[in-house]
């Protein structure tokens, strides 16, 4: 019989592409691993696993095959979380995840503000880049993602929306020379979505500057300040370092860039998902209003593919 454990291991390798490594994650032995995942495979019938030199990798069936473990485990946390969260949400759970930017510059504020009020919700916090955040609300390991534009596909449901500006920043040593055209771009890393509307921004400009790939928002803004070129960045997220002279707005054309964050949650959220919902609507210093509201901010890539979208 399949248990949650033996789904466990299987995307613990997924995860880690060993079952030494998977072994550690889990507390228990590489034989544990290596017998539930035997298991699993006798269950659906056919190899999951297949050698690899000396270490193991998914076949085709094994990775299809631990899509649907994630939901499985996903939804039965879930599961769980909502049951003990409807007969008390303010003693329920809320996983969340949350972009680099919003984890580092948003969050705090606004899960200060919520624990304040409710002090006996369980809060967790995953903060990862935009390509691991999406697929954990479609797998349903977190209640909640704080990010910028959602996907297209996916049943998603936006609770709430911000305004955020996009601006191009660089040291004041940069700004009496600036050139976008010759200027290094400092990017984010290759699943940043700001790094993927960095290249749409050279793109749409005509340009091919070089470019420095670094490992995180912060290195970024550090690089920025140090004069090692100039970056996008959210304008809140360098506030400080434009109010002490360290950074300097640039003028490029098409920026500043609307891009609201947006609190979205799955189509069926649990009571505690909904406290902290109305929580942060409530709380208009919080600076979030729901879609479709007077005073929330649009957003023009929205806009676009839906009129793209009326056109199909």
């Amino acid at each position: 019989m399949t248990t949650n454990a033996r789904l466990r291991a299987l995307v613990e390798l997924a995860d880690t592409g060993s079952v030494r490594a998977a072994a550690q994650r889990l507390v228990v032995t590489e034989a544990s691993v290596s017998a539930a995942i035997s298991a699993l495979a006798a269950e659906v019938g056919v190899p999951l696993l297949d050698r690899d030199g000396r270490g193991v990798r998914l076949t085709a069936a094994g990775r299809r095959y631990v899509d649907y473990a994630r939901r499985i485990l996903g939804l039965h946390e879930e599961a769980l979380a909502a049951a003990r969260s409807e007969a008390d949400p303010e003693h329920g759970t809320l996983r969340l995840a949350a972009v680099t930017t919003a984890g580092e510059h948003l969050l705090p504020t606004l899960l200060a503000s919520f624990r304040a009020e409710y002090p006996a919700v369980v809060l967790g916090l995953e903060v990862a880049q935009r390509g691991a955040v999406w697929p954990k609300l479609a797998y349903h390991e977190v209640d909640l993602v704080v990010a910028g534009r959602p996907p297209d596909d996916g049943p998603m449901w936006v609770r709430a929306v911000r305004p955020n500006s996009l601006v191009v920043v660089g040291s004041p040593e940069l700004a009496a020379t600036f050139d976008p055209a010759a200027a290094t771009w400092l990017l984010r890393e290759p699943e940043s979505g700001i790094r993927a509307t960095t290249t749409a921004l050279l793109s749409a400009l005509e340009v091919d500057p070089p470019r420095l790939t670094l490992g995180s928002h912060g290195a970024v803004v550090a690089a920025a300040v140090a004069g090692l070129g100039v970056t996008l960045v959210s304008l809140p997220a360098v506030h400080g370092h434009l109010e002490s002279g360290a950074l300097v707005q640039l003028a490029v054309p098409g920026t500043p860039l609307r891009r609201p964050w947006h609190v979205v949650s799955q189509p069926a959220p649990t009571a505690t998902t909904e406290l902290f919902v109305r929580h942060l609507l409530a709380h208009g210093e919080l600076g979030w209003r729901a879609p479709g509201s007077p005073g929330a901010p649009e957003d023009p890539a929205a806009d676009s593919r839906a009129a793209t979208a009326a056109r199909t």
